[in-house]
């Protein structure tokens, strides 16, 4: 039975750590005691040991955020190593596994013949002699998605629970609170769900088990026995098959004798409560977090009067920047209004030649761009940020650009597009929208920006006052252009006119520096030469 390596409470305010560095690496055979793993807290760090000895596998990788009782590794003993190991590593060619998910005393060798004893104290008798001739079973695992990405949340499930799959099978759609992604069979066999869709688990989650060849793994038959006896486990989203011990959490075993009891627990369980079945999943996770909202609300829920949806981890994460923004940051905001008559012109007298050379249209955001990368290098201090009591000045350019889904706002980062020219920008933008569309984002395309650009002017926004994208210093808004009455050269003309809005960080940035950038922005596009000169 393998043995899980969690993550220990440490203290009252602190609800997660940092997985600083592995002492170990993935396979490697540890001893009872021995220095596993360095974590790091905001207040300290400690090192965690080996509770028994055996075969490590580690979950969660190194410079990942977890919460406080996440299993970041398991440790299978000596007579279970073997199989448990190569079953982890989506590897079907493990015969059957000796004392299959049993806990033996530690042995040097594990015992070619299989022990009598059952895999988990609660399954009945008749489970825990089922044969264990199959393969065994591989799970599947939620994986690491970023620094600070400690879960995510089940989307979708592509496939049914009890239905086969085939290895590189699309079987489950996972969403963070920055992308979405999907993840694949490890192996062929009979798919085992273990979370619902719509329920949010930590990083390292078992979340679905493939029972390797094994066709009935998940028939009635050898699930509903267990089911009864064991109420308490129903709702876990990890501790599929665990036993009474809350540090002993077989997952991974391969025995195929005891797996399939979580089935029915965990979507369809004939719970004695007259609550729905959706609703089990309200209980705790087996990593001792905070109980989860149940599936029901990730559907619209209504009386007539109202609905209720859960809020999606998006839009939750969103709404944490966007307050964490104003609760730090001396956030103020300076206009100006800019003629855009000279860059439409020039985008009219160039666009069919542009589009024949580099195959992409000449949009206003490539200008914007390369407008905020010369107010930048003219008003330096807004490319900068706070930390602590110190100021980091950047000096790169890696400008944001907001695009707006229906799944949320996203802000993929255009890279050194100081270095860029008009055509690689415009092709940089349309990428981004097209994956954001679909879902495809990934963390490394919305990390690291210096500055950020939001053009709410896309849906008719007359004018605004965006907020800043921490831990940036400044953030321009772009809006709708309006034909509109002005004095040039003392006489009344109808041009083409938007209103900018500059946000910035008023503990780094001065208003006269903040009104210079501005200024410089409008002078780059009123004459759109200025940008090849970079003046």
């Amino acid at each position: 039975m393998p043995i899980d390596v969690i993550v220990p409470a440490a203290g009252e305010s602190v609800t997660s750590a940092n997985v600083g560095m592995w002492h170990v690496s993935n396979g490697d055979q540890v001893q009872a005691g021995q220095v596993l793993v360095t974590l790091e807290t905001d207040k300290v760090s400690n090192e965690l040991e080996a509770p028994a000895a055996g075969t490590i596998e580690i979950l969660v990788g190194e410079d990942n955020e977890v919460s406080i009782g996440a299993v970041i590794a398991r440790i299978v003993e000596a007579a279970d190593a073997a199989g448990h190991v190569e079953n982890a590593q989506a590897s079907p060619a493990t015969p059957a596994s000796p004392a299959a998910g049993s806990v033996s005393e530690p042995a040097s060798t594990p015992e070619p013949a299989p022990t009598p004893a059952p895999a988990d104290p609660a399954p009945s008798p008749e489970n825990a002699a089922a044969p264990a001739a199959q393969s065994g079973s591989v799970d599947i695992v939620v994986p690491p998605a970023g620094e600070s990405i400690s879960s995510a949340s089940v989307a979708l499930w592509q496939k049914k629970d009890g239905e086969a799959v085939r290895a590189g099978e699309n079987v489950v759609t996972l969403e963070t609170d920055k992308v979405s992604n999907e993840l694949e069979s490890p192996a062929d066999g009979t798919l085992t769900i273990i979370v619902a869709e719509g329920e949010e688990v930590p990083i390292g989650t078992v979340i679905a088990r493939v029972e390797v060849g094994a066709a009935g793994a998940v028939s009635p038959t050898s699930s509903a026995a267990p089911a009864l006896p064991r109420p308490e486990v129903e709702t876990s989203a990890v501790s599929a098959a665990a036993a009474p011990p809350p540090q002993a959490n077989p997952v991974a075993s391969p025995a195929p004798a005891s797996e399939p009891a979580p089935v029915p627990m965990v979507q369809s369980a004939p719970a004695p409560a007259p609550a729905a079945p959706a609703a089990t999943a309200e209980t705790k996770v087996d990593f001792s977090l905070p109980p989860l909202r149940s599936d029901a609300l990730s559907q619209p829920v209504s009386d007539g009067k109202v609905s209720r949806r859960k809020m999606s981890m998006l839009r939750r994460k969103i709404a944490t920047q966007l307050v964490s923004a104003q609760q730090t940051a001396a956030i103020l905001t300076t206009f100006n209004e800019l003629d855009m008559s000279a860059v439409m012109g020039l985008r009219k007298q160039v666009q069919e030649e542009f589009i024949k050379k580099y195959d992409v249209k000449l949009g206003f955001m490539s200008f914007f761009v390369k407008a905020v990368v010369q107010a930048l290098k003219d008003v330096p201090s807004i490319n900068g940020t706070i930390e602590g009591n110190e100021v980091i000045q950047n000096h790169y350019y890696d400008i944001g650009v907001a695009i707006g889904t229906d799944k949320g706002l996203f802000v993929p980062v255009i890279r050194d597009a100081d270095q860029k020219s008009f055509a690689e920008i415009e092709k940089d933008i349309i990428a981004y929208a097209g994956k954001a569309r679909e879902g495809q984002i990934t963390i490394d395309d919305l990390k690291g920006g210096v500055f950020s650009i939001s053009n709410g002017g896309t849906y008719g926004s007359l004018l605004s006052t965006p907020i800043l994208n921490p831990p940036q210093s400044g953030i321009l808004g772009m809006h709708t252009i309006q034909q509109r009455p002005v004095a040039v050269n003392g006489k009344v003309e109808i041009r083409p006119m938007m209103y900018l809005a500059l946000s910035y960080d008023h503990r780094l940035v001065d208003g006269k520096e903040a009104v210079t950038f501005l200024i410089r922005i409008k002078e780059c596009l009123e004459s759109p030469e200025r940008l090849l000169l970079e003046m």
